[in-house]
């Protein structure tokens, strides 16, 4: 049986298909009988050139196409070519209708958009998808810099709250360290009133050199208490508060590098980058949560080209 079908030619991953008229038990690529044209189905415009008569001859013969020839055919008009001379239409009124009905492929064809258009409009929606993705990220992450700065100044204000009652209990220790001060006042005023009383008896001096003994005895007393101080009294508030701050503090690691991926960059960018990078060094650029299609799709052709 004689049959139209297409015959691969051309070069790796850029084929361009012949259509022929073949024995249908010769292989693809095998022997051929004529020659009708050509379809190049890489560009976006599906390029055909084809010899309508000798198509038209064939078929006459009986000649079976194949299903994508004869869908070739059908958008070529030669199927509804062949349906008016089966009808014996005369060359005019073919030619009349073939026309009519070529204005009406071109309306549609106006109205559906093309593949070029279609890829367009995909990347478009991705954008404006990604876009807003981005917006998304932007206010959570604002909201979460806001409450960052809410615990931050929290935390400040106890800290200051901190440093006020510590200066108070320090401003306390001081009033206390000065109270002896006053008692040896007091001590001393007692012995000149005893030194300016006048001279009594025996017994009268003898008691009242046993009271100055007492009051030397208080006297000494206080001064033991005013003895170094200790290093956390010696240290000032601000000095204590800084030293407990320089403590708190630990040295941060900086943060190691991220590598970059697709769902960072806008579609047209990280397509750019698929192209331009070797695929060796395009390991985890693509994460699995990448849902655009057209980087989807760069990628692939990459690992085909490869």
């Amino acid at each position: 049986m004689i049959k139209i079908r297409l015959q691969r030619r051309g070069r790796k991953k850029r084929p361009i298909h012949h259509i022929v008229v073949a024995d249908s038990r010769s292989p693809r690529d095998g022997r051929i009988i004529e020659n009708l044209g050509r379809f190049d189905n890489i560009t976006a415009k599906n390029e055909v050139t084809l010899d309508e008569e000798r198509a038209i001859h064939w078929l006459q013969q009986g000649a079976q196409p194949s299903d994508t020839v004869r869908s070739i055919l059908k958008n070529q008009g030669i199927m509804y070519k062949m349906h008016l001379l089966r009808w014996d239409k005369s060359e005019e009124e073919i030619e009349e209708a073939l026309s009519e009905w070529r204005e009406k492929r071109e309306e549609k064809e106006d109205k559906d958009p093309s593949k070029k258009e279609r890829h367009q409009a995909m990347l478009e929606a991705e954008e404006k998808e990604y876009q807003k993705q981005l917006k998304k990220k932007a206010e959570e992450a604002a909201k979460q810099k806001a409450k960052q700065e809410a615990l931050a100044k929290a935390e400040k204000e106890a800290k200051a709250e901190e440093e006020a009652e510590a200066e108070k209990e320090q401003a306390e220790k001081s009033e206390a360290t000065e109270e002896p001060e006053t008692e040896d006042e007091s001590a001393e005023e007692t012995v000149e009133a005893v030194e300016d009383e006048p001279e009594d008896t025996e017994e009268e001096q003898v008691e009242a050199e046993a009271e100055e003994e007492q009051v030397e005895a208080k006297v000494e007393k206080p001064e033991a208490k005013e003895g170094p101080t200790s290093e956390a009294e010696d240290k000032s508030p601000e000095e204590t508060v800084e030293a407990a701050e320089d403590e708190a503090e630990d040295p941060e690691e900086a943060p190691a590098e991220e590598q970059q991926v697709s769902t960072d960059m806008l579609a047209k960018d990280a397509i750019a980058h698929i192209e331009d990078t070797p695929l060796e060094d395009l390991q985890g650029f693509v994460p699995d949560d990448e849902d655009r299609v057209t980087v989807q799709r760069a990628l692939e052709n990459k690992q085909e080209e490869n």
